[in-house]
């Protein structure tokens, strides 16, 4: 088996886990369980929770003491075991820690993939910016993959998508360790202060008046990411309750649709470096913020009938929603830190959209819909009124940004998107 195989098969199992039940739990949870929506805010935080610093932990781990590849697959083991036990859970307290467990475990697999798959590439005379984009892009297909079996076997909300996801999650485990071997890198340098090996020294950037808006939005940003995820599969299924929409295909296959917002991020990664030359990268990251409005905006109209359309059509500006901010805020950072503190800076970027901004968007829109969306009988949820506050959420961000965010366009610094093939590995689904 050729190399990029071999880690074309990691990419592909790594978010075919994610792809199993992130898009779908909303569906076991609301539809299922009918737990509450406070309660399932909570659960989309843990991977906020989880993404703060455990990454950096592991990758200390892999750095001085445990062999990447190692690691990683004893990581996804315990995940996988973890995922096993999702079934057995009776109540809403109890998911949340479970999930977080499985989260603690998981999150960190996102770099060590990069780590492990990086190094292979390196160590095989490849080069990681022509060689690795065409395998990380097999990780979008494996999530779509995993969306799409999860849908036709008919466990959108069943708790079989966690032994689907677990399966995978063994499976992808125990195939690690037959990848060739990754040795700690800085296992005989001295040791770090845990400020440094943390990435915390980063934090000196939010002096600067410039980076510490941009980090701020992107963190307000990240928390959109968690409401379209959260939300838009079990949006689809509670029109099963309108019998005019119950044998339309939106509602039969919902996770099926939503698998379209994944074609559609696979091709807005190409479309990146015409509109950073042309536009620059204020003005691109605005476009992402607009096309938010218009996410959330056309779900808020939609219907699985004749407002197919709509629905189709939100799925495909998600492309836009999510490539557009986070590699073009990739890029932001790259261009705008020191080299020496560079790579901590990516990491807080990250910390702030899927860390902070993942908490942030999680716990506030579970209680928002509970208290104001959600009818008396705990179940019924006014959807147009949901989706249209977090548009009104999203179109805010968007002006405040296009006013208080200070950048001007730099064609030169920019030219560096021809060449995303390091951002894309720092994208999360």
């Amino acid at each position: 088996m050729s190399t990029k195989l071999r880690l074309i098969i990691l990419s592909f199992l790594q978010f075919f886990i994610w792809g199993s039940w992130l898009i779908t739990i909303g569906a076991y949870w609301f539809q299922t369980k009918q737990w509450s929506g406070a309660q399932f805010g909570a659960i989309f935080s843990t991977m906020g929770i989880a993404s703060i610093f455990m990454p950096s932990i592991m990758g200390i781990i892999a750095d001085k003491y445990v062999n990447a590849e190692k690691l990683y697959g004893i990581l996804h083991i315990l995940g996988g075991i973890v995922l096993f036990t999702v079934p057995l859970v009776t109540d809403p307290g109890t998911m949340f820690w479970v999930m977080l467990l499985n989260m603690i475990f998981y999150m960190p697999t996102l770099a060590l993939s990069i780590a492990v798959s990086y190094y292979v590439l390196k160590s095989k005379g490849g080069d990681v910016v022509r060689d690795y984009p065409p395998i990380r892009v097999w990780g979008t297909v494996g999530f779509i993959v995993a969306m799409w079996t999860v849908s036709l076997l008919g466990f959108e909300k069943s708790a079989n998508q966690f032994y689907v996801a677990a399966g995978a999650a063994i499976l992808l485990g125990l195939y690690s360790f037959t990848l060739p071997k990754c040795p700690p890198t800085a296992k005989d340098t001295p040791s770090r202060s845990l400020v440094d090996v943390l990435g915390l020294k980063s934090f000196a950037l939010l002096r600067d008046t410039k980076m510490l808006t941009f980090f701020l939005f992107a963190m307000l940003l990240g928390a959109a990411l968690q409401l379209t995820n959260a939300y838009g599969d079990t949006f689809l299924h509670d029109f099963d309750q309108v019998p005019a929409y119950q044998n339309t295909l939106a509602v039969r296959y919902p996770a099926i649709i939503m698998s379209i917002s994944q074609i559609s991020e696979t091709l807005f990664i190409l479309a990146i470096p015409f509109f950073l030359r042309r536009f620059g990268i204020k003005q691109v990251m605005v476009f992402s913020m607009i096309a938010w409005v218009l996410r959330f905006g056309l779900f808020a109209f939609a219907n699985p009938a004749d407002g197919l359309w709509m629905i189709i059509l939100s799925c495909i500006v998600y492309g836009m929603a999510f490539d557009f901010f986070n590699i073009s805020g990739s890029l932001f950072v790259e261009t705008q830190t020191a080299p020496s503190i560079r790579a901590s800076a990516q990491g807080l970027f990250m910390m702030m959209t899927n860390g902070f901004g993942a908490v942030f968007g999680s716990l506030v829109s579970g209680l928002v819909i509970e208290q104001y969306f959600t009818a008396a009988d705990g179940v019924t949820k006014d959807w147009q009124s949901i989706w249209l506050s977090f548009a009104g959420y999203a179109l805010v961000v968007a002006v405040l940004f296009l006013i208080l965010f200070k950048h001007k366009h730099e064609p030169v610094a920019e030219e560096a998107v021809e060449h995303p093939g390091p951002l894309l590995a720092t994208n999360e689904l």
